[in-house]
C-alpha cells in the first residue's frame, strides 16, 4: 500500500450545500425517491447492486457485469473501455440517487447530469495497469474491509438519522455528519472499484478522506 493515498484511483466527493436544505422534501424524501426508483430498478446492472444501511455499496451487479469482466481480464488481458464507462456511469448514478436519499443535497438525482455528487475512476491500461489473476481473489483480499464497513454503516446509519433530524429542525446539515457520511460512501466506493469493479490492483486505503 502507499504510503500517500490522495492520489488513489479513485476519488468521490459531493458539495457541501451552500444554501439551507428544503425541510419539506427532507421530511418526505423516502417518498419522493419512488420514481427514480422505479427507473434505476429497470436498468440492468442495478437490481442486484446493494445499498449497505443506506450508507454505502452503491455496487454494480456482481452476477451480470462482474464474471464476464474477470474472465476478459483472465484470459484477453483487456477492460473494454465501453464496459468502463458504463460501471462508471452506473455508479455516478446509484451514487446521485443515495446523497439524495441520505438528505445530503436538494437536487432530484439526474440520470446523466452528474450534478453535486462526483466520482472519478481513472480508466486502467490493462496490460501495464492490472494483474490478470488478481480478479479471482480481489473479493476475497477485501474482506477485511468488508468487516469496517460492517461497522461504519451502522454508524453511518446513526449519523443518517441525526443529521436528518437537524435538516427538519434547522434546514442544515450538520458539517461533521455530512463529511463522515461521505466518507463512508468514498471508502464504500475505493472497495467496489477495487474488488468488484476491478479497474485498480491498488488496495484501498483504510481512511474515510481523500
Amino acid at each position: 500500500m502507499a504510503s500517500n493515498q490522495s492520489d488513489y484511483p479513485v476519488q468521490f466527493s459531493v458539495d457541501y450545500p451552500d444554501r439551507p436544505l428544503n425541510r419539506l422534501t427532507t421530511l418526505f424524501r423516502l417518498i419522493m425517491v419512488i420514481p427514480i426508483l422505479i427507473v434505476a430498478a429497470l436498468i440492468p446492472g442495478f437490481v442486484n447492486s446493494g445499498q449497505a444501511s443506506g450508507s454505502d455499496q452503491a455496487a454494480i451487479s456482481i452476477p451480470l457485469l462482474w464474471l464476464p469482466l474477470v474472465l476478459i481480464l483472465l484470459f484477453r488481458h483487456k477492460y473494454p473501455r465501453w464496459w468502463f464507462d458504463w460501471n462508471l456511469e452506473l455508479s455516478r448514478f446509484v451514487y446521485r440517487i443515495e446523497v439524495y436519499v441520505l438528505a445530503l443535497r436538494d437536487e432530484y438525482p439526474s440520470t446523466d447530469e452528474h450534478q453535486a455528487v462526483h466520482l472519478d475512476i481513472e480508466y486502467p491500461n490493462a496490460e501495464t495497469d492490472l494483474n490478470r489473476w488478481l480478479p479471482l481473489v480481489k473479493w476475497f483480499l477485501a474482506i477485511p474491509h468488508y468487516i469496517v464497513l460492517v461497522i461504519l454503516s451502522i454508524l453511518a446509519f446513526v449519523a443518517v438519522v441525526l443529521g436528518w433530524i437537524m435538516v427538519v429542525i434547522t434546514a442544515e446539515y450538520p458539517r461533521a455528519l455530512f463529511d463522515f457520511i461521505v466518507g463512508v460512501i468514498r471508502y464504500s466506493a475505493r472497495v467496489q472499484a477495487y474488488a468488484f469493479i476491478l479497474t485498480t490492483d491498488r488496495y484501498p486505503p483504510f481512511r474515510l478522506d481523500p
